[in-house]
């Protein structure tokens, strides 16, 4: 604390001139003002080094933990020269009796009840066999021939259990996925 405030005192003290025999000296001893201001003076001394960084090998820039897994396909959306299609993301939730008119559950017409993501893509002129469907924990990836759409999910989903169907005479795709909570054994037990 005392060589911080040293330091301090130092860089905000005032400058003798030029022809100054006194002056040439500091109170640590340094020679010449302008020889120890600068950025490097600001800190303790000895902190002239970068901290190493591991060794790589095969000349890699990047180990694989330093680079996200989602983030590779959204840098090559931007990219891509194909439209994005027309979609919508809706929430839904299983609502009875009980909820409607007695209001037993505690459930409201929020997004936060809702149990459900449903992603409505319209693809006319496309066909199912020429559709693919990516979805993971919060991201969709959806391509065809002409359309592509890199979507970040409102909310974390069930990638492995979600379902999909295409509706060929409305030349739509609906994706059904269900929303991972920390507390869903709380509120939707």
């Amino acid at each position: 604390m005392a060589d911080a405030l040293l330091a301090l005192a130092e860089l905000l003290a005032p400058r003798p001139e030029d022809g100054d025999e006194e002056g040439e000296r500091g109170p640590r001893g340094a020679v010449g003002a302008a020889s120890r201001t600068g950025p490097g003076a600001i800190g303790p001394p000895g902190r002239d080094a970068l901290p190493e960084t591991p060794a790589r090998s095969g000349g890699e820039i990047w180990s694989a933990e330093e680079v996200p897994a989602e983030g590779c396909a959204d840098l090559e959306a931007a990219w891509d020269p194909r439209e994005q299609p027309e979609h919508e993301v809706l929430f839904r939730q299983r609502v009875g009796a009980e909820d409607v008119f007695l209001g037993v559950s505690g459930r409201d017409p929020s997004s936060a009840c809702c149990e459900e993501l449903l992603v409505r893509v319209r693809l006319p002129g496309a066909r199912a066999s020429d559709i693919s469907l990516d979805v993971r924990e919060k991201v969709l990836d959806l391509r065809s021939p002409q359309k592509r759409l890199f979507l970040h999910l409102p909310h974390p989903v069930d990638a492995k259990s979600g379902r999909a169907c295409f509706l060929a005479e409305k030349g739509t795709l609906e994706v059904t996925l269900r929303i991972q909570r920390e507390l869903d054994f709380i509120n939707f037990a």
